[in-house]
């Protein structure tokens, strides 16, 4: 029996990247501006992202959670998770949301 393939959207990705939070910021982590990259080959996705600091102990717990997240779109059979530096994140990355809810100025 023939497996059905299924077409995966950066759309899907990125509304279940949102489900995922920085344990010490209750903000998901597209709106804090963390996700810098989604490639999407067949049924294999990859996440390019990044922390608010390099020195953020939870970086594994995060990308695992990244990973599993990723994992559970219909049609994603592997994913991998990148942290990088460069461009360095700032809170000019975050939406508008995000900073509302922080009480950061817009």
């Amino acid at each position: 029996m023939e497996e059905q393939k299924l077409d995966i959207s950066e759309n899907q990705i990125v509304e279940a990247l949102k489900e995922c939070y920085d344990p010490e910021i209750p903000v998901n982590l597209v709106d804090l501006g963390l996700i810098y990259d989604i490639k999407i080959i067949d049924d294999w996705v990859g996440v390019k992202m990044t922390l608010t600091s390099p020195g953020c102990g939870m970086s594994g717990l995060i990308s695992q959670n990244v990973r599993n997240r990723v994992l559970k779109v219909p049609g994603v059979k592997d994913a991998d998770v990148r942290i990088v530096w460069d461009p360095a994140w700032s809170p000019a990355r975050m939406s508008s949301e995000a900073k509302k809810k922080l009480g950061m100025p817009i």
